[in-house]
């Protein structure tokens, strides 16, 4: 039994060390990897939100373009060919962060 558990732990292992050898043959960081993957998550939260909000309270406005440019700097770190499955979702959640830019530029 104890044999089994070390040989799962060697298979985890190895397994570790090749996804990290594949990201970094790609020319990538670990981390700008690892923070793309959380900013997916962001992602797809940010174009539920504009696709079902179509305005916004100031404070939602804030914490939106908060979330958004977290999203566009971890996808800018990433090349675009990983990540075009999610181009409509990126540019949706583009466009409400342009709008509500436009607005609170307009409104000051």
């Amino acid at each position: 039994m104890l044999a089994i558990i070390y040989v799962l732990i060697l298979i985890i292992f190895a397994l570790c060390v090749f996804a990290v050898m594949q990201i970094k043959l790609a020319g990538l960081n670990v981390k700008d990897f690892w923070s793309f993957i959380e900013a997916n998550q962001i992602l797809d939260k940010l174009y539920e939100f504009s696709i079902k909000y179509k305005t916004l309270s100031p404070q939602q406005q804030v914490v939106y373009l908060m979330e958004a440019e977290k999203v566009f700097k971890a996808f800018d770190k990433i090349p675009n060919i990983i990540w075009e499955d999610e181009f409509k979702k990126y540019e949706e959640v583009l466009n409400k962060y342009k709008e509500i830019k436009i607005d609170r530029w307009v409104q000051n």
